[in-house]
């Protein structure tokens, strides 16, 4: 893992320490990652509760509740597909807060709709949720780790707009 994902994992930690907030994941292109980037921090467990692997259309539905038809109709690299699944990590997982993936992350797989390096990212909450796409193609691995940064780099963010505990109390 790379050092800006370090700071991402860290910054987010002290957060959800202080907010006592959990969080979870659900990927797809980025096959663990983004959890691992997450649990780079000791003590993650207070925070984090695990993540869902939907590498394919089946679990996205089965596990998060994704949407068949719109999966049909758009294809599992959309935003929307993306929001869903943070949606329905918060619920599988019983988490405040999830982050997702999904997309095509090469080297194979690209679409004229969706080349590869085309990435979905979203996190939230089951009411609100914020989403970026990656859309250039450095080659699988660097693919990968971008769309694992600008997740963590997302969800830092989507965090930092959250009403802190103190914000609450006055």
């Amino acid at each position: 893992m790379d050092f800006e994902s370090k700071v991402f994992s860290r910054e987010i930690s002290q957060l959800l320490w202080e907010m006592d907030k959990t969080v979870s994941t659900a990927e797809s292109c980025t096959g663990g990652r983004i959890a691992e980037a997450i649990i780079a921090v000791p003590g993650a467990s207070k925070y984090f509760k695990g993540g869902i692997i939907s590498y394919v259309d089946e679990v996205k539905m089965s596990l998060l509740g994704v949407s068949g038809d719109l999966l049909a109709e758009k294809t599992a690299v959309c935003e929307e597909v993306a929001q869903q699944m943070v949606k329905g990590a918060c619920k599988t997982l019983n988490t405040d807060y999830a982050i997702a993936a999904t997309g095509v992350a090469g080297p194979g797989g690209g679409t004229k709709e969706n080349p590869v390096g085309t990435i979905w990212l979203a996190c939230g909450t089951p009411d609100k949720q914020v989403t970026l796409k990656v859309e250039e193609d450095h080659g699988r691995d660097i693919n990968l780790a971008i769309a694992t940064n600008k997740a963590m780099e997302l969800f830092l963010d989507f965090l930092r707009t959250e009403p802190q505990p103190d914000e609450l109390e006055g």
